[in-house]
């Protein structure tokens, strides 16, 4: 069979990679895709923007596509799962009115409140005024959230309330265009972070391995949010009995709640938590694979993703159809000078050397050019290892990224170390 997916980041590369492994596969299309999708075995990429909905689907057809899978929060917002089902084509993934989970932070929350799904105390807001006034009576640090999509970036970590005031101005002053026309002003939660990703249809699901992002952009968790800098598998914070108290707090009452405003949730659901002392809470939802924490579970997974998928449409979704590594997998962010704000572009990248099924380097913001990988913007590249320990995964990762270069390249140094110091 052919399988479309649709992105060009590290996410779409890993998936891409993981898929092309199926026996089932034939060719897996890319669409846009980046250097390093061009590179892989049995894929191709195809010229389409992911947000060309009417290409993507004359594309499918054309090629005769069994499967659509969706990367980016963006198409899925749009309604690219409503489009391709009317067009006869199978794609996974959530209808537009369910991606509101993502696509609207103040939907979510409204949403969390109403089916008593632990979350942080907030207030939605489109007048600074009003605003201004809930600072005024809820001092202490908050975060600010614009409402709508802005790739991971419109979210400020407001260590006090003339922080969180500057932020809410500039956004309601259209720092995000419309999707900070309206914004979220939460408290902001105290604990350790992790990302609990299931793949739905209706009530079934089937969890992938706990893991830990790292949205700062510099060491520390200083500087400006990011839509990611690294990430690893499984999360510092998480046992089994605390995954258990996530699938029966947060992860059930969603699909159930889902289910009782009429949607039949089908396609990969994102919690993003805090590790609270009261237990863990909702940061937010995602209604698609995480991205970096795509490249450690990928390199995690041994089964085949493939029949997986197929039985979330069949009606057979079951655990018994993934197993993991039990090795832990770590993933460093190598993204341009100048991210997240505008970022170099069109630097050559030298020393990527070769990929094995324990060390891989995706690609996200790369293009071909003459045989040469080019610098695209944003992430650039996610390195990713696995390793007996996260200790071995760090340093394999860190290893490889000393080999690699481009100029202006940031990372961050400490990915993996919370993993580290909390299990000493």
């Amino acid at each position: 069979m052919k399988i479309l997916i649709v992105g060009s980041g590290g996410r779409e590369h890993a998936l891409a990679w993981k898929i092309a492994q199926s026996p089932l596969v034939q060719t897996v299309l890319v669409a846009p895709g980046n250097a390093g999708t061009a590179q892989e075995s049995k894929t191709r990429n195809l010229p389409i923007p992911a947000d060309d909905l009417a290409g993507l689907i004359a594309a499918a057809k054309k090629e005769g596509v069994a499967l659509t899978i969706v990367g980016p929060e963006a198409p899925l917002v749009a309604g690219i799962v409503d489009r391709f089902t009317e067009a006869g084509l199978t794609c996974l993934g959530p209808t537009a009115a369910a991606a509101q989970l993502e696509g609207s932070k103040s939907h979510a929350k409204a949403f969390l409140a109403r089916y008593g799904i632990p979350t942080a105390r907030y207030e939605s807001f489109t007048d600074l005024k009003a605003a201004r006034l809930y600072l005024q009576n809820h001092p202490g640090p908050q975060v600010v959230k614009a409402d709508g999509l802005a790739a991971g970036k419109g979210v400020v970590v407001a260590e006090d309330s003339a922080s969180a005031l500057a932020a809410a101005t500039a956004m309601l002053a259209g720092a995000f265009g419309a999707a900070s026309a309206k914004i979220v002003i939460e408290e902001r939660l105290i604990g350790a972070e992790a990302s609990f990703i299931v793949l739905a249809d209706g009530l079934r699901y089937v969890a992938f391995p706990t893991s830990e992002d790292h949205k700062r952009r510099d060491d520390g968790d200083l500087g400006p949010n990011t839509g990611g800098m690294g990430a690893f598998s499984p999360a510092s914070a998480v046992d089994a009995p605390l995954e258990q108290i996530i699938r029966t707090t947060i992860i059930e009452p969603t699909l159930r709640g889902l289910v009782a405003d009429g949607h039949h949730y089908r396609g990969f659901l994102y919690a993003g938590l805090m590790i609270t002392k009261d237990g863990p809470k909702v940061l937010e939802f995602n209604c698609r694979f995480g991205d970096p924490e795509t490249q450690p579970i990928m390199m995690r997974l041994k089964s085949d993703l493939v029949p997986l998928v197929q039985a979330a449409f069949s009606g057979h979704l079951s655990e018994d159809l993934v197993a993991f590594d039990p090795r832990p997998a770590l993933c460093v962010v190598l993204a341009a000078a100048g991210y997240p704000g505008t970022a170099r572009e069109g630097d050559e990248i030298t020393g990527l050397g070769q990929n094995d099924l324990e060390s891989m380097v995706f690609h996200g913001g790369t293009r071909s050019e003459e045989g040469r990988v080019l610098s695209r913007g944003g992430r650039v590249l996610g390195v990713t290892s696995l390793g007996a320990d996260m200790q071995e995964a760090r340093m394999r990762a860190y290893k490889r990224i000393a080999t690699i270069g481009f100029p202006g390249a940031v990372y961050r140094r400490d990915i993996g170390q919370r993993y580290e110091l909390s299990h000493r």
